[in-house]
């Protein structure tokens, strides 16, 4: 409350000294005393509380805080509301050591120092761009995805930012969402081979990861099946089942019919034709592999993550 009768009272010295300078018409100077009056009430204070006096008059210290010179304030403050001088030149330095760091493969120091940079300056799209390239290198996917939507939203144009949007998206195992990121930084940079390769691959993920129409094992291939022994030997295991081996006799002499098929016709004669065969065979298929699926899930499970491949590379695109 002191702090506020010094500036109060710096206030009504103002408008004193305002008065007294003659060049107000009596409205005006009228004004000016109902002014002081309402200020002493408020405040409690009054003309004669002179050790509530600073130094500096009013005027004084207004020109003192908007001096532009540097000389003799070294912060000096930019009217249009943008960041310091000084901060903005410091949050560049920020970043090229941030740069230097990731040369060096240090991904956390340059985290730091991108962190610092964008608290000096949070208007800049390159630091975030910069420091999703490095949460990626750390792993921290969903960091990068979020720096990359603060760059975006700084500046929409920034084709590297879509471009390590989808880098990100795709280490996630998000591939239609990094296609679309791949594509808009094609079209903002149409010659750079890194997206065409890039969005290549994620388009590729899109069509390996549709869920497949036989069920069960879901995409999984048969080279890499047969490859594996620990799926062969549940195989082998499966076979002695005395249920698998009337499955698998059934479907060797075309005798098999599925009871979801009972009660239709077409399927009622031994050993039918055509379309019904073959519907026969897809369900017995599919009742095998759940079979499998039920005796070990996480062998499947494991054999679905062996079958998936790496997030495409990223390089030629990471440096910041």
């Amino acid at each position: 409350m002191a702090d506020t009768k010094h500036i109060a009272f710096s206030i009504i010295q103002f408008l004193r000294d305002q008065l007294s300078s003659g060049g107000l018409s009596s409205d005006a100077q009228e004004s000016l005393e109902v002014a002081i009056q309402c200020l002493e009430t408020t405040f409690g204070i009054s003309v004669d509380d002179q050790n509530l006096a600073v130094s500096q008059s009013l005027p004084e210290l207004f020109a003192f805080a908007t001096k532009q010179t540097g000389t003799t304030q070294e912060n000096t403050f930019v009217t249009t509301g943008s960041p310091y001088e000084h901060q903005l030149a410091e949050a560049e330095r920020l970043k090229t050591d941030g740069n230097d760091q990731m040369k060096v493969e240090n991904f956390s120091a340059a985290v730091e120092f991108y962190s610092k940079a964008i608290q000096l300056n949070p208007q800049n799209a390159v630091y975030f761009c910069n420091r999703a390239a490095a949460y990626s290198k750390l792993g921290n996917y969903a960091g990068a995805v979020q720096d990359c939507e603060r760059a975006i939203g700084i500046d929409a144009n920034y084709s590297k930012a879509y471009g390590r949007m989808g880098l990100a998206l795709a280490s996630l195992n998000k591939y239609s969402e990094a296609v679309s990121y791949y594509k808009k930084a094609l079209e903002l940079d149409p010659d750079n081979d890194t997206y065409k390769v890039n969005l290549q691959v994620a388009e590729q993920k899109v069509k390996e990861t549709q869920p497949s129409t036989a069920g069960g094992l879901g995409g999984v291939d048969l080279a890499g099946l047969l490859s594996n022994p620990g799926f062969m030997n549940m195989a082998s295991n499966l076979m002695n089942n005395p249920q698998v081996q009337q499955l698998v006799s059934g479907m060797m002499s075309g005798s098999y019919s599925p009871v979801s098929s009972a009660t239709s016709p077409t399927a009622a004669g031994a050993g039918g034709g055509g379309a019904n065969d073959l519907s026969s065979l897809i369900q017995a298929g599919q009742q095998f592999a759940q079979q499998m699926q039920q005796q070990n899930p996480e062998l499947i499970e494991q054999l679905r993550s062996q079958m998936r491949s790496r997030p495409p590379s990223s390089a030629g695109n990471d440096e910041p």
